[in-house]
């Protein structure tokens, strides 16, 4: 039923209103609606959120964002984790009615004692609302004002519309006929749910020793430690690693994928399960879980966290082959159907079936996630989560949550755009997502907005710039300036990214034409870098990697997504788009003043190739940068860019020329504010 004041079609609202947004703590979003009432009275409208506690904090005002559209709304910014709520309240504003009327009347000489009177009246009123230590005293002053005869009629009224007077009532509206929305849930997760670095290694690959004619010698867990504070260095939050469980033996792989596995091949780590144990077993080469706990905590002491990937699935010798035969499909001829994807078969697999025994398993996955949390792992990357039914992943995620919601789970899930939606709804805190193939610039914007927009609010995605799976051709073919481009993209297009082992030293051989696996591909077999020699050739990129980490760090523009905004070039190789943090005028950060604005500019030449030159026409209200200190175009302000440390000024027309090759990288990365680092003013 509509109330008194109509309040329609609230933002977020996820499936009807059947589950929560998502934020996390700190994240700005924006709340709206479409507000309107009969006739010309003037209508406003506010957000109301209730902390996991249920305590309303103090209301925030909204706003219509485009005028006579009757669509408001309100950025706010809940500061706890847990369950909180929002609604949106709509109201008559007899004030802002009485304004619009008096403003015509009182110059025209139509009834203005009358007019003031009644303005006098319901500032009284309004002032009735307005804590005395926050203008009551303002409004009480327009008041007199206005009753005063021996003043002029445009004296009164300009007593009542004078900007003081409007600031306390824009705090304190007198508020009638108050209609509520209803209310809407909004999950509140911790930080990382939202912003990370991450970075992808094979345990197995770091120390390992591989020389011809001889068994090679795989890393363990204490040798890939030793990788640890290099990784960290290079500013990364998360190191996540490949299944570390015993390989099965039956139809192992040999390198690149070989049918056929020679005695000393080490098999692909997500055939999962032999002799030794399953899911809740270390491979015996990698190490024992004292040196499993060991890798953990040196990953801690150097401020990074763990991610475990958790890949349901089986080698034919796992343990649950025996145990649990109705965990998997049978063929006609009563074997047991190997995973495939035609044209890819997976004879090393076993996928599970959900439909005979589902509660005996979501028994044994909470058993195995809630084994490797008490370890201490609390981030998992789920391989293949769309393989799996929804109501499974819902049931499992809900679960662990409910105790542990710090809990993170990444869906691996390169598919449809419903599954990997609807996984990210029903619990999943990550998704991976098709950045890898959007490459050009009309590609990136669409998707983006798409990303940023709607979907933001129970999507987040994590941009892997390459994994051991993909190797895109515009790596293959782009050589490094197509790696530093993706990166400079990633980094600050998402307020997650990742890399896999081997994207800083620019690795790009295909196994194939037209194929995106690597060529002598790590999911087969070791893989061990002279990472010292990579330094010393110059070979690397990761001081570019090291420093957009640092910028992802310094700048809270680039750990938003729903902030980024697109400006328009004129040359479709070059594209340009900002991120903003703080200082709104129409926010509002439960338990804190807002934050200074932080903005981040990001041009970027997208061909690899060749030097390109552009206007780039900046969107200055979408930068924050008021209209007047722009002017005509003629007037400027300082941006700085944070890759080289140079300062330009720019207005809102602005010649850039990225060269591949450049040092740092084809890209300008600028603050339009003196990072925390530096200090002082922006201007050299």
């Amino acid at each position: 039923m509509i109330g008194r004041i109509p309040v329609l079609d609230v933002q977020p609202f996820v499936d009807g209103g059947r589950r929560p947004a998502k934020a996390v703590v700190g994240e700005t979003f924006t709340v709206s609606a479409t507000v309107f009432r009969e006739g010309h009275d003037a209508v406003g409208a506010n957000v109301v959120l209730r902390d996991p506690a249920g305590r309303q904090v103090p209301w925030t005002p909204m706003r219509e964002l485009s005028p006579g559209s009757d669509r408001w709304g309100a950025e706010v910014t809940p500061d706890a984790e847990g369950r909180w709520t929002y609604m949106v309240e709509a109201w008559s504003d007899p004030v802002e009615t009485w304004r619009r009327y008096a403003r015509v009347k009182v110059p025209a000489a139509l009834d203005v004692e009358l007019t003031l009177s009644e303005g006098a009246e319901l500032h009284e009123r309004a002032a009735s609302g307005v804590p005395k230590n926050d203008g009551r005293s303002v409004v009480l002053a327009a008041v007199d004002a206005m009753r005063d005869t021996k003043r002029s009629g445009a004296a009164r009224l300009a007593a009542a519309l004078a900007p003081e007077v409007t600031a306390v009532l824009g705090r304190h509206p007198l508020r009638e006929l108050v209609t509520s929305s209803l209310s809407h849930a909004l999950q509140v997760e911790r930080r990382r749910a939202l912003y990370g670095s991450w970075y992808e290694l094979f345990p197995r690959s770091e120390g390992a020793v591989v020389r011809d004619g001889l068994p090679p010698v795989t890393g363990t867990f204490r040798t890939a430690a030793d990788r640890l504070p290099a990784i960290a260095a290079m500013g990364f939050d998360v190191v996540y690693l490949p299944p570390v469980h015993p390989i099965g033996r039956s139809h192992r792989k040999g390198p690149d994928n070989a049918l056929t596995a020679g005695p000393h091949d080490v098999g692909s780590p997500w055939a999962i399960g032999s002799a030794e144990g399953g899911h809740d077993a270390l491979h015996p080469d990698l190490g024992t879980f004292a040196d499993f706990d060991h890798f953990l905590q040196r990953a801690r002491e150097l401020r990074m966290e763990v991610a475990l990937d958790f890949a349901l699935q089986c080698s034919p010798d796992h343990p649950w082959v025996r145990k649990h035969p109705q965990w998997f499909r049978h063929r006609g001829d009563g074997t047991i159907a190997y995973a495939e994807n035609p044209p890819k078969k997976y004879q090393d697999i076993y996928p599970l079936a959900f439909d005979v025994d589902f509660r005996g398993l979501v028994r044994e996955t909470l058993r195995v996630l809630r084994f490797w949390m008490e370890h201490g792992v609390r981030i998992f990357r789920v391989d293949n989560p769309h393989t799996k039914p929804v109501v499974f992943w819902e049931k499992v995620i809900g679960d662990i949550n409910r105790t542990d919601p710090d809990v993170i789970f990444l869906a691996e899930a390169f598919t449809r755009p419903a599954m990997m939606q609807t996984l990210a709804k029903v619990g999943f805190q990550q998704s991976y997502t098709y950045f890898t193939w959007r490459n050009d610039k009309q590609e990136l914007t669409d998707y983006l907005t798409e990303l940023s927009g709607e979907t933001a609010a129970y999507m987040r995605p994590n941009f892997f710039v390459n994994t051991p799976d993909i190797l895109h051709a515009y790596l293959q073919d782009g050589g490094r300036a197509a790696f530093e481009v993706r990166a400079v993209l990633a980094a600050t297009l998402s307020p997650t990214w990742g890399v896999y082992a081997g994207y800083e030293l620019c690795e790009n051989a295909p196994a194939a034409d037209g194929s995106e696996e690597y060529l002598n591909s790590e999911k087969y077999q070791l893989r061990p870098r002279d990472w010292d020699a990579a330094e010393r050739s110059g070979r690397s990129i990761s001081p570019l990697i090291t420093t957009l980490n640092r910028l992802r760090r310094r700048h809270p523009a680039l750990q938003q997504l729903r902030s980024l905004h697109f400006h328009e070039t004129d040359n479709p190789h070059v594209i340009a788009f900002s991120k903003r943090a703080g200082g709104s005028p129409h926010g509002h950060r439960h338990g804190r003043e807002n934050a200074p604005a932080d903005t981040v500019l990001v041009v970027v030449n997208l061909d690899p190739h060749h030097t390109h030159e552009a206007t780039v026409s900046l969107d200055t209200a979408a930068l924050g940068l008021p209209s007047a200190q722009v002017g005509d175009g003629a007037a400027t302000f300082p941006v700085r860019d944070e890759l080289t440390g140079e300062t330009y000024h720019w207005g809102s027309e602005n010649y850039v020329r990225l060269e591949p090759g450049q040092d740092p990288a084809p890209a300008h990365v600028f603050a339009l504010r003196p990072s925390p680092s530096t200090g002082g003013s922006p201007t050299t």
